[in-house]
């Protein structure tokens, strides 16, 4: 039986994705052979195709950092899996808990850190599984690894936020809509910007408080900060460079930047002395370990929290999945079902 992937086999691009047959491996010792379901895709993901988030990765590789599937073999010694458990795949496999060092960090499935569940099976050590409750699809929760748990450490472990609290959000990706979901559960005050009125409607959906339109309300900040009494605790900064500074200015003395994305630009200028003289916590986020991943879906399948998918393709259809988000034509998450009819 083969195993098919998809892979960067020689060059980076979405048209040089190309669907690959392997062979089927067997798990060795502590590790388990998980049949892949879904799979979700990231901005990191589209970076990594296109040849500028590893620009020295080596070839092939197999991407995606996001997957929920079946156990469907384990190998001596397993523990925590079993066959038949339906699971999800945490992102940085040997990341199980406490701090982050660069050995953990360099285990990022779909990249340096070797391939990823863009594939039929993939076999990983049983640590790097999280079981899944018995309400929630593997569809949904291939969404979380990375976009959910990064939104959960930036609101829930690290932004400090009480009942009434106040967070800005930006835009419409995974982590801001995670961000804004996981803010409503704890009894925060939610501003949420976008540029988009259709993309609006979504924000309301899901419970924000008021919704600025950056493009239609330029000086958008002074708003936020009017509405907000000036005492905002955190803020979900996914916009990188031409974001920054106006965050810094928005966020209260004492306040947290939750720092997650690149989406204007990786290199930013912004005013030090400011950020030092009313304290500001400057906090880089990177998804979370396993035993934050099992909180979370603790918390979200007592919650009730959906997922907001927005777009899903077969797995014939990567390509088209990345073209997808590389057109920003989403809003929320994009799925890749492995097992659904071609």
């Amino acid at each position: 039986m083969a195993n098919r992937a998809w892979a960067l086999t020689g060059g980076f691009g979405i048209d040089r994705l190309e669907l690959t047959e392997r062979p089927v491996v067997e798990p060795g010792p502590g590790q388990a052979r998980v049949r892949v379901e879904w799979v979700s895709l990231n901005r990191r993901d589209l970076l990594l195709v296109e040849g500028s988030y590893s620009p020295r990765q080596t070839f092939p590789i197999v991407p995606c950092s996001d997957g929920a599937g079946i156990v469907e073999a384990v190998g001596p010694g397993c523990k925590r899996a079993k066959v038949g458990d339906r699971v999800v795949i945490h992102f940085f496999p040997d990341w199980i808990s406490g701090e982050p060092d660069m050995a953990k960090l360099s285990t990022a499935l779909g990249g340096p850190g070797g391939d990823g569940p863009l594939q039929d099976t993939i076999v990983i050590t049983e640590q790097a599984l999280a079981k899944l409750p018995s309400e929630l699809s593997t569809e949904a929760a291939s969404t979380l690894p990375c976009a959910a748990l990064t939104a959960w450490a930036a609101v829930v472990e690290h932004g400090g936020l009480k009942p009434g609290s106040i967070v800005v959000t930006q835009g419409t990706g995974g982590v801001s809509l995670f961000a804004l979901q996981f803010a409503k559960m704890l009894g925060a005050r939610v501003i949420a910007t976008t540029s988009s009125a259709a993309k609006a409607e979504k924000l309301r959906e899901l419970g924000a408080d008021l919704i600025l339109n950056y493009r239609d309300e330029p000086d958008w900040t002074r708003r936020a900060r009017a509405e907000a009494g000036g005492a905002i605790d955190l803020i979900v900064e996914v916009g990188g460079a031409d974001t920054l500074d106006a965050s810094l200015r928005l966020i209260r003395p004492g306040g947290t930047l939750a720092l997650i994305g690149v989406l204007s630009g990786a290199k930013a200028s912004f005013n030090l002395p400011l950020a030092v003289m009313r304290q500001v916590r400057l906090q880089g986020v990177t998804c979370g370990h396993r035993e934050n991943l099992e909180d979370m879906l603790r918390a979200i399948t007592v919650k009730g929290i959906d997922p907001v998918i927005s777009h899903r393709f077969r797995f014939g259809q990567a390509r088209e999945a990345f073209a997808c988000m590389a057109a920003n034509a989403h809003v929320g998450k994009i799925v890749i079902g492995t097992r659904q009819p071609e």
